[in-house]
């Protein structure tokens, strides 16, 4: 015979749960289900296809590109002194450092590519017209976001490339009446560039910048919910809606086919052709030619065609007016018809402008390759991107000219040398802390590489090589000549 009190245990568990329970449990199933069907369930006229993939993909990437980020960001720094050093540590020295900073920049170059396929696909399905027009607005918001996404996170490596084509990007700011200079002085904080304007293209670029993103995807989806797929061009609405079918299997199947293609296709750039880091920025350094990324190079040739006295037409007016008649697209084009053959006007102009920004990206490329003065420097400037990215990580030093601080407290002889280096001009392509810029290698080190004698030979007679990089013989009396190479020699 068993104890009352574990008869009484075993009717307790056996016995069926009470009515609120399980119609709680039951709410709680209901309510996710719903929730599902609500996200899930959007009727598809005419089924799923393969060209209504771009939305999706769009949001795949930019929220790669946020993970990512989040990751870069644990080591990097906004300031002019070691930006350029964290963005050096995490691609040489972090544990998977340099692919997931590739995966982040080649998914900058990826968003603008699926972003243009989405728009070219919105634009020639016509899906802008009727009760689309508030989604076409959010979506040119969205346009202009991503755009200003790109160009914000350019400077943040802080080398060569970054700092000179994002001080032409910013110049552009001029032409604008009024208030073009205050605007370029707002966003650089301060007529050059420096920390402030790396503090300020980060928070644009990490906080404020996303959050509009954010924003503004949550409008666009509600929009698109309300409004409904536009479905294909052509067929009967009621044809249309009787083929119609839901988004979940098979759009969220073809999403996730995109998806997977974009993940591999970032995966094997990123280890078979990881993105470079080129020397650190030197704003001194007047020979090095900026060129922009790829898909600003159209417009940094059209501006080469507008340095005259009606550079604020090429450069503002014209822009403006096509930028405009873009976002007003669904208002000026109010026929129903989406067939782009029924279309020949709105689709040669669109055609038209994509040939043109295309052909404009040519033609900069093929002056690059003939100009007998560019073409060498951008080889030049190549060259010190692969000879930086050959060289171990060098931490930084302690302060900003450590080595020579140190020498000019203990030697007065030394502090006597460094006077001569810094009277000569050679800091501008050695460096205040003597670590080397693009133009020329640090001289940390020299002390043990040349010995007395031939330190002044160089001095002197420099070599080949040294003078293709810009170096001319050190003409000075023979007492500051000795000083100077007493000062090289302590470097070790």
């Amino acid at each position: 015979m068993e104890p009352e009190s574990v008869t009484l245990e075993k009717e307790r568990r056996e016995a069926p749960q009470p009515l609120g329970r399980r119609s709680g449990l039951n709410d709680r199933r209901r309510q996710a289900d719903s929730l599902l069907r609500a996200a899930l369930d959007e009727p598809i006229p005419g089924g799923a296809s393969l060209a209504y993939v771009f939305g999706s993909g769009l949001l795949f990437l930019f929220l790669s590109q946020v993970i990512t980020g989040m990751f870069l960001v644990l080591y990097y720094v906004p300031t002019a002194d070691h930006a350029h050093t964290t963005i050096a540590y995490i691609t040489k020295e972090v544990t998977s450092g340099s692919f997931i900073r590739s995966i982040h920049a080649y998914g900058s170059s990826a968003i603008i590519i699926v972003l243009l396929l989405h728009v070219s696909q919105t634009f020639l399905f016509g899906s802008y017209k009727g009760p689309r027009k508030l989604l076409w607005l959010a979506g040119c918001v969205l346009f202009a976001l991503m755009l200003g996404m790109s160009f914000t996170g350019y400077l943040l490596p802080w080398d060569q490339k970054a700092y000179f084509a994002t001080t032409v990007g910013t110049n552009i700011l001029t032409y604008i009446p009024f208030v073009g200079d205050s605007l370029k002085s707002l966003l650089r904080g301060g007529t050059e560039m420096g920390t402030l304007t790396l503090s300020r293209f980060f928070v644009l670029h990490v906080f404020l910048i996303p959050a509009f993103i954010f924003t503004f995807v949550a409008i666009h989806v509600f929009l698109f919910r309300k409004a409904g797929a536009a479905g294909p061009i052509q067929g009967e609405p009621e044809a249309l809606e009787k083929s119609s079918e839901l988004f979940y299997p098979k759009q969220v199947l073809f999403d996730i086919v995109f998806a997977l293609l974009v993940i591999a296709g970032l995966g094997l750039l990123a280890h078979y052709a990881p993105v470079d880091l080129g020397p650190k920025a030197n704003p001194a350094d007047t020979q090095y030619v900026p060129r922009p990324e790829w898909y600003y190079v159209p417009v940094f040739q059209w501006l080469k065609y507008w340095e005259s006295g009606l550079a604020v037409i090429g450069i503002l007016v014209i822009p403006s007016f096509i930028a405009i008649l873009f976002v007003a697209l669904p208002f000026l084009d109010r026929s129903p018809e989406r067939r782009p053959w029924k279309r020949p006007v709105a689709v040669t102009i669109y055609a038209f402008i994509f040939i043109g920004l295309g052909a404009l990206g040519a033609i900069s490329h093929r002056n690059d390759l003939r100009d007998p003065t560019i073409a060498p420097q951008l080889a030049k400037q190549r060259a010190a991107v692969e000879a930086f990215m050959k060289k171990p990580f060098q931490p930084e030093l302690a302060g900003p000219s450590l080595v020579a601080a140190t020498l000019a407290l203990t030697d007065p002889i030394a502090a006597k040398g460094k006077k001569v280096y810094d009277q000569e001009g050679c800091a501008e392509c050695h460096g205040e802390d003597l670590n080397g810029t693009s133009a020329a290698p640090s001289l940390v080190g020299v002390g043990d590489k040349y010995d007395p004698v031939m330190l002044e030979s160089v001095l002197k007679q420099p070599t080949q090589e040294m003078t293709d990089g810009g170096m001319m013989p050190v003409e000075v009396k023979d007492e500051d000549l000795k000083v100077l190479i007493l000062f090289l020699e302590v470097l070790k």
